[in-house]
């Protein structure tokens, strides 16, 4: 089935919705205090339901369709404490969670890691799919040890049907999802379908998304500022009105079978992920700069309800990942005719996770639940390049892990949970012993096959108490150990789509990083709010440091200052502290017009030094941010500002970056009709202008951000019909 097809039909669908509806509440987004998935049981299962022991961010569906966006990243990049890494709109824009981002963020499709190569590079994109998710949300706290100690910011769970876990009430469902955009004249759709008897029951989906270069407004753009001398400067330039290079196309197909019985489920799925898309800039366009890739992933769950009178429910996740991308650009800049792959990547990747949770033991002094697990990983990461010595040569890592919650109910007003993490790692690749400088030496530096090996272990406890007027207070304290990644330690060659020479170290020592965080919430209520504090200290934080050094294609191009096309970046390890804060606010004032009229806000802010003092590089801006809302039981309107304060807490070889206002405006009407065998069952349809004051936005965490303006003002027009 064809993007062109998906569109069609969803403009036809849009058409046949009609009048004499039932009308349905079309509700803010509240803030949510329940756990995550998959620790919520399915329905039916008397699995216990835990509090929020951390901050999670929850974003419905709903919520999904208002808000689009290509990327996790996009879709999350105004939540309080989260912003993308911006790349480009086809690339990863990975989340950055409290100035946290690649290897301390896990990305995870239905509680299965997301595969592909996003946490090697920026320009990579995220082979999850937005447009084919019922729910995304972020997990933090104890939570998070269940999928693994490289989420020390956190976890970022899509959710969808592509395993179905139940039969369909009605026996089959079909759901289309539009949309069209005007900055990039961008089209998206998809369609998603279930259908089932007895006990079978499957999904199949497609989805897909085309855009051409986004508009921007016409200001001139950032080139290596002096900050002391004037901290925004610029050129003359312009970038015409469009960002060049910023080009996107790509789709997913998926089809999932699950076979539902009495007590449970067990399903699998096969999904294939395509992308092509090109690296923004004026270096990329004058380049040809994209990457075609392309994922096929293989996964499966299942879940046992009651298997025996000591165990509450057994869950099981698996998938098989085969993900490769082509970096393309000029073969030859002196021959402009000459076009081919400058970088390959590969990732094949297996994974497998599984927990049993026991029923609740009565200790007296408190009612106890355990929830126990394993959880198996390979991988095989290959970077060869292609006329020139790659930026690592094959490499491999096995992680073996298991972990365990103990969850103590007190009474009904205090819950405690214990969580603990043990994990052994073993990594081979092929290290290069560089001179201390990294400046480059004739002839070829020594290499040699290294397998450093690390067990890191983790604890993290959780405290939640419910107080008068419905508020609810938490805290959490956490230690956790992170083993170097592939990246980190065997790094050594040109990345042309990042514009860096990246360099690994292969004595890195495992990461650690304890934590403290306390949070005040209300769920409930005309006035709902959440505020959270957190403060982190790492002993041995690994980062990507900009050395000053520019290089060519080989290290022996590398040179003191500039001169080389490349900046040479350098994988190394410093003790640091984070801390920062986030809170968001809903007021319910007052009925309006036979609706509901209300104000919300948001704040956020990371502060990120190492132990001299000196900043941690790339750490998003403070914001701040409001608006005001009106609903009644069809309509949703809100208008809200979003302003980012200018960033001059800047590590060395890094440029300070101006602050921004996103205005951003929507408007959206929900309708239930009457229910019969073929006709459409639900419409949601909608407009939204984003950036509508056309200001030159920057990312700060962007590599590209002295040269590339995220888009400027547009209107996004978007329809959801369910049949």
């Amino acid at each position: 089935m064809s993007r062109h097809f998906i569109f069609s039909l969803t403009g036809l669908a849009a058409l046949a919705a009609g009048g004499g509806a039932q009308a349905q509440s079309q509700a803010l987004p509240e803030i949510e205090v329940t756990a995550p998935a998959p620790s919520a049981p399915a329905a039916g299962s008397a699995t216990i339901v835990t509090d929020q022991f951390g901050a999670i961010t929850r974003i419905p569906d709903e919520e999904l369709r208002r808000t689009g966006g290509g990327t996790l990243g996009d879709v999350l990049f105004s939540k309080p404490g989260i912003t993308g890494s911006g790349f480009a709109p086809g690339a990863a824009s990975r989340p950055i969670i409290r100035g946290l981002d690649n290897n301390r963020v896990g990305v995870v499709e239905n509680g299965v890691g997301g595969g592909g190569a996003s946490d090697l590079g920026e320009d990579h994109f995220v082979p999850v799919d937005p447009a084919a998710s019922n729910q995304i949300e972020v997990i933090r706290g104890p939570n998070a040890l269940r999928y693994g100690t490289q989420a020390i910011g956190g976890v970022v769970n899509s959710t969808n049907n592509r395993i179905p876990e139940q039969v369909p009430a009605r026996g089959a469902s079909a759901e289309v999802r539009s949309a069209v955009t005007s900055v990039d004249a961008g089209t998206e759709g998809a369609v998603l379908l279930d259908a089932g008897k007895d006990t079978i029951a499957v999904h199949a989906d497609v989805s897909g998304r085309r855009a051409d270069d986004y508009r921007v407004p016409k200001y001139p753009y950032l080139t290596a500022p002096d900050p002391a001398a004037m901290p925004f400067a610029t050129q003359p330039g312009s970038f015409n009105g469009r960002q060049p290079n910023s080009r996107v196309q790509n789709d997913a197909e998926s089809f999932g079978l699950s076979h539902i019985f009495a007590n449970g489920f067990i399903g699998a799925a096969i999904v294939q992920t395509n992308a092509l898309y090109r690296i923004p800039g004026a270096d990329g366009e004058n380049n040809r700069t994209r990457i075609d890739a392309r994922q096929t992933k293989a996964l499966g769950k299942g879940e046992f309800r009651n298997p025996s009178d000591a165990i509450d429910v057994i869950r099981f996740w698996w998938g098989v990942t085969d993900y490769k991308h082509n970096e393309l650009g000029l073969g030859d800049p002196l021959n402009p005719a000459t076009d081919g792959v400058r970088q390959i990547f590969t990732n094949k990747e297996q994974e497998a996770r599984a927990e049993v949770a026991l029923n609740p033991v009565d200790l007296r002094f408190a009612s106890m639940t355990t929830i126990f697990g394993v959880q198996g990983n390979h991988q095989s990461l290959t970077a060869p390049g292609v006329g020139s010595p790659g930026l690592f040569d094959p490499n491999d890592n096995a992680r073996v892990a298991g972990y365990l919650f103990n969850e103590f109910k007190f009474g009904a007003t205090t819950r405690a949970q214990i969580a603990g993490r043990v994990e052994h790692v073993r990594l081979n690749g092929m290290a290069t012993a560089f001179p201390a400088d990294f400046i480059g030496v004739p002839g070829a530096l020594a290499s040699g096959q290294r397998s450093p090996e690390y067990t890191p272990g983790s604890v993290s406890f959780g405290l939640i108490q419910d107080l008068p007027w419905e508020l609810q207070a938490s805290a959490t304290a956490q230690h956790i150990e992170r083993a170097p990644k592939p990246a980190e330690l065997f790094s050594r060659g040109a990345h042309d789509a990042t514009g860096t020479f990246d360099i690994g170290d292969p004595s890195l020592k495992v990461e650690r990083a304890n934590s403290l965080e306390a949070s005040l919430r209300r769920a409930k209520g005309p006035v709902r709010f959440e505020a959270t504090a957190y403060d982190t200290w790492f002993d041995g934080f690994i980062f990507r440091r900009l050395t000053g050094n520019t290089c060519s294609d080989t290290f022996d191009t590398c040179v003191a200052g500039p001169g080389g096309e490349l900046n040479q970046a350098v994988y190394s390890q410093r003790d640091a502290h984070f801390r920062g804060a986030e809170a968001q606010a809903q007021w319910d004032i007052g009925p309006l017009a036979n609706g509901t009229f209300g104000v919300d806000g948001q704040y956020d802010i990371v502060r990120a030094t190492f132990s001299d003092g000196t900043n941690v590089p790339r750490i998003p801006p403070q914001r701040v941010g409001g608006g005001v809302y009106w609903r009644d039981s069809a309509w949703f309107a809100r208008v809200g500002l979003l302003h980012a304060f200018a960033q001059t807490k800047i590590a060395p070889q890094e440029t300070p970056t101006e602050g921004y206002n996103l205005l951003r405006a929507e408007v959206v009407y929900h309708t239930v009709l009457t229910p019969n065998d073929f006709g459409m069952r639900e419409a949601t349809v909608g407009v939204a202008g984003t950036n509508l004051l056309n200001e030159e936005v920057r990312n700060h965490v962007s590599f590209l951000k002295d040269s590339v303006l995220m888009p400027g003002a547009g209107v996004r027009v978007f329809a959801t019909l369910k049949y």
